[in-house]
């Protein structure tokens, strides 16, 4: 039996109802409010081994601008190769699929060195949900776990939750879907948990994230927290928002930061459904938690498979939403950053080993240009409100981040031509999403043409093109002649789609040497490729798959001709079956 009876913990809860901690726990120390310092975009490197992480702090994400990189759980869990077996620990030691404690403490010094701050994803809630030996060789059982848990360390309600978020005990004190529930209000409890994050600390962690957040009492996390080496490290709580819900996201804004849910759910429901011009006052404006306190995404591990929010799958809609979520000051923005699936419970391709961006399976979407260059941009307008919005009253919409950023996204089927008005000072820039210079005039104004499905992003850290964000992949478009490539083509899973042709920067059509192009904006695949004007090639599209096996399109070669300036237009390639 636990030894905090649930009458117990029922009672502490009805008598404390009006408190965020109640009386007799300890507090914690001062909450942090919003991710700390000047970079605030945290890298969710979902499923990804700690020596592949290491790489990405190094080439992608510390010259990004990235602030932190969150891991999965790096404790010892059971086995499987499901995504979800790394949210089922049987130990606190550092031993699960994604390396041991000397590839972690390795992966913290890499990425501090590259300036990147780590988060940790803590599963502290609970345990498995059955039996047998851990990935580090720990034999448990579902309620005894040898030197750590026995089932006197567990809540006595030995049923699941279900659908039962109406009752407080219900959701706090019984098994979510199946997994033993930990008595986080017992003392002995709360010092392990605090010992496992502590052990963590000492090898460099800079936050936590805490999954399953609502189902631990916010003063029992409280306490847990003020016992910490370090009781005012930053602290992201998994929180997730139900209307009506017997528990509130908002009880846990007194020991750290909260996930806003409903900023997803809502990016959602506005990009596929509504139109962008109702996102003027985005955030706290549409009753979200306090900016300063609130974590936000596009789409985490759970919800891209759950359907709660935009995926991958979304196209350039996917895009656009994180570019928006990168330029709008509500929140401290999480990019996710995993791979491929269409099994949902499928775990990481080769066990989480990240052989390189694009290949088996992996989206990394961190480092897609359109999302990377914006972290620079979020970095550059930092503590600026928004200025200069303007909308057509549908799908395309420009705003400035005072003198320091502006924006301008185009979510319709359509260019949008425009002369945009705004407050950065006059002179050159670099549009950071294409790649292209834009010029502002004394007045503030630039005009530019924004093709359907994407958007112009300058900022006052990107004066010349050569610089404002990090591309994994060489652009080879930043010149002023060449093709604009641009194919609808589907793939499946580990496929990419390449151009080749009879030019150099073609690859004079050999497949091996055949640029990628970028599929941001999937189905659609986009590749900006310099040559020289006036001159007359012929290219074909290829799919390459991650074995190396190349199909070619079908049909005869594709001709095109450079005009004396400027790009030629292939936008509107279909694939060829």
């Amino acid at each position: 039996m636990a030894r905090r009876p649930l009458s117990v913990a029922l009672a502490l809860v009805a008598g404390a109802a009006a408190l965020v901690i109640p009386t007799g726990f300890g507090a914690a120390g001062t909450a942090q409010a919003a991710a700390p310092g000047d970079k605030d975009v945290t890298a969710v490197m979902f499923e990804w081994k700690f020596a592949s992480i290491a790489k990405a702090c190094t080439d992608t994400l510390g010259p990004a601008g990235y602030g932190y990189v969150q891991v999965s759980p790096p404790q010892e869990h059971i086995q499987g190769g499901q995504w979800w077996t790394s949210y089922q620990p049987v130990s606190y030691r550092i031993a699960g699929r994604l390396g041991d404690r000397v590839a972690f403490s390795a992966m913290v010094n890499t990425c501090h060195s590259a300036g990147v701050k780590v988060i940790a994803d803590s599963v502290i809630n609970h345990m498995s949900a059955g039996s047998g030996t851990g990935t580090g060789g720990s034999a448990y059982t579902k309620y005894d776990y040898p030197g750590l848990y026995s089932g006197a360390d567990m809540d006595d309600c030995r049923t699941q939750i279900g659908n039962n978020y109406n009752d407080r005990g219900n959701v706090q004190n019984c098994e979510l879907v199946g997994l033993a529930d930990l008595d986080t209000g017992e003392d002995y409890v709360r010092g392990k948990i605090a010992g496992y994050l502590n052990d963590l600390l000492s090898l460099g962690v800079d936050g936590f994230r805490i999954d399953a957040a609502k189902h631990m009492p916010a003063g029992d996390l409280a306490n847990i927290k003020s016992r910490l080496t370090n009781p005012n490290v930053y602290w992201k709580h998994e929180a997730i928002y139900g209307a009506g819900e017997a528990v509130s996201p908002s009880e846990y804004l007194g020991s750290g930061d909260v996930q806003e849910f409903r900023y997803g759910r809502s990016l959602k429901q506005v990009f596929l459904n509504e139109n962008l011009a109702h996102l003027k006052n985005f955030g706290e404006g549409w009753g979200f938690m306090e900016s300063g306190k609130s974590a936000v995404f596009v789409d985490n591990h759970d919800t891209e498979r759950g359907g709660d929010t935009l995926n991958y799958k979304n196209g350039s809609a996917y895009t656009l939403a994180s570019v928006f979520m990168l330029a709008y000051p509500y929140g401290s923005p999480d990019v996710h950053s995993g791979y491929e699936f269409s099994d949902h419970d499928a775990g990481p391709p080769n066990g989480g080993q990240v052989n390189a961006c694009y290949s088996d399976g992996w989206k990394c979407q961190h480092a897609w240009r359109e999302i990377s260059s914006m972290v620079g941009f979020r970095n550059t307008a930092r503590g600026q409100g928004v200025t200069d919005w303007w909308d057509n009253g549908g799908d395309q919409i420009a705003f400035g981040r005072g003198n320091k950023a502006y924006v301008a996204i185009n979510h319709e089927g359509s260019a949008l031509t425009r002369t945009f008005q705004t407050s950065l000072p006059a002179g050159d820039y670099c549009d950071v999403q294409s790649g292209k210079g834009v010029t502002v005039n004394g007045s503030g104004q630039f005009t530019a043409t924004v093709p359907a499905g994407t958007a112009v992003a300058l900022h006052t850290g990107a004066r010349t093109c050569g610089g404002g964000g990090t591309n994994p992949d060489p652009d080879p478009g930043n010149g002023t002649s060449g093709a604009s490539f641009g194919v609808n083509a589907t793939t499946q899973l580990g496929q990419n789609i390449h151009v080749t042709g009879d030019q150099a920067a073609l690859g004079n059509w050999n497949p091996a040497a055949a640029p990628k192009l970028d599929p941001a904006a999937y189905p659609v695949w986009k590749l900006d490729v310099n040559l020289p004007a006036g001159t007359t090639f012929a290219y074909k599209y290829v799919r390459k798959d991650a074995a190396g096996n190349v199909t070619w399109e079908s049909g005869a070669n594709r001709t095109a001709t450079v005009p004396a300036s400027g790009k030629v237009t292939l936008t509107a390639d279909v694939w060829r079956s």
